[in-house]
């Protein structure tokens, strides 16, 4: 498949978002338990207003794949069968009740753990939404797997535990070392779900084959030319054109800038208290995680690829 950069930057955004907010209720939760110390109001209204902007961010990254933005509402409109315009429900919805959230906290208000409650559920939500986005479609056999689901919460909650850890090196230290903590540990299972996604990924075979594509059952037949003096909608949409090379590369990079390097910085900037550590951490995970969801989208053979196998 040929990679957006508008989806890439949709998807990783409000993954982030999604994953602080969740660091920001775990500790707003376990305050309101008695079961920790209660860091300052700000660091609260601080999350969930960076949580909303990031979902915002997102949101405008995403109509830039659009071909008519002004229609973008009626991409709501077949939420019973389709799970992007559930997501396209779902996303302002987690949204706004993050942002009523941080207004509550800010105010003091005794809803405002419900109110979060209410955004965790949107948030699962979320996260369900744009996995199966991908994962439902069974003849892209690299996204249908649950893997696809569990890859996306993983990375989400990673890079956001990973932002929230910076943010509590700023507003609420006592919290850094534990959410650090935990920023290192969904890192570390991400990594082994991304793995096992790789070496399943690596032993797919294609159920179709040329022969099937065009009806014809010579057992050897070979594309010499599209039929067309230029490229097509479908060589553009569902192939990336790069080299194997190029997607070793990006594949390596992503396994280590995305992962390793980040959770060491998260334990250095942790331990060491040295906030521009920790700022670093979470550029270059996101860095990678860029470089991930590059690969995700190109990795996917579309089936229509049997067919169109020369551009020219």
């Amino acid at each position: 498949m040929h990679p957006a950069l508008s989806v890439i930057l949709l998807t990783t955004l409000i993954g982030v978002a999604q994953g602080l907010f969740l660091a920001l209720y775990a500790i707003d939760l376990g305050a309101s338990l008695d079961l920790i110390d209660r860091p300052v109001t700000a660091f609260f209204v601080a999350g969930a207003a960076l949580s909303v902007l990031l979902c915002g961010l997102g949101l405008l990254a995403s109509f830039w794949h659009l071909g008519r933005p002004e229609r973008a509402w009626r991409a709501a409109t077949m939420w019973r069968t389709s799970w992007l315009s559930r997501e396209v429900i779902v996303l302002p919805a987690f949204t706004a009740s993050v942002f009523a959230y941080g207004f509550a906290s800010a105010i003091g208000s005794p809803l405002a753990l419900w109110i979060g409650l209410l955004a965790v559920v949107f948030c699962i939500g979320l996260f369900v939404c744009t996995g199966m986005i991908y994962a439902c479609l069974k003849f892209l056999q690299e996204w249908a797997s649950p893997l696809t689901l569990i890859n996306y919460f993983l990375l989400g909650c990673a890079s956001g535990f990973n932002l929230a850890t910076l943010l509590a090196a700023l507003l609420a230290p006592r919290f850094t070392e534990p959410l650090a903590v935990w920023a290192i540990g969904f890192t570390t299972v991400a990594l082994v779900v991304r793995a096992t996604m790789l070496a399943r990924n690596a032993r797919l075979r294609p159920i179709s084959t040329v022969q099937s594509a065009i009806g014809v059952k010579h057992p050897k037949v070979q594309q010499k030319s599209q039929g067309a003096m230029g490229g097509s909608f479908n060589t553009r949409e569902f192939f990336h054109g790069r080299s194997p090379g190029f997607l070793r590369s990006v594949k390596w990079a992503f396994l280590v800038f995305a992962f390793p390097v980040p959770a060491v910085l998260v334990w250095l900037g942790a331990t060491e208290d040295a906030v521009l550590v920790l700022a670093a951490a979470f550029v270059v995970q996101y860095a990678g995680l860029l470089a991930e969801r590059w690969f995700f989208f190109a990795q996917a053979n579309h089936p229509q690829n049997l067919y169109y196998q020369a551009i020219s």
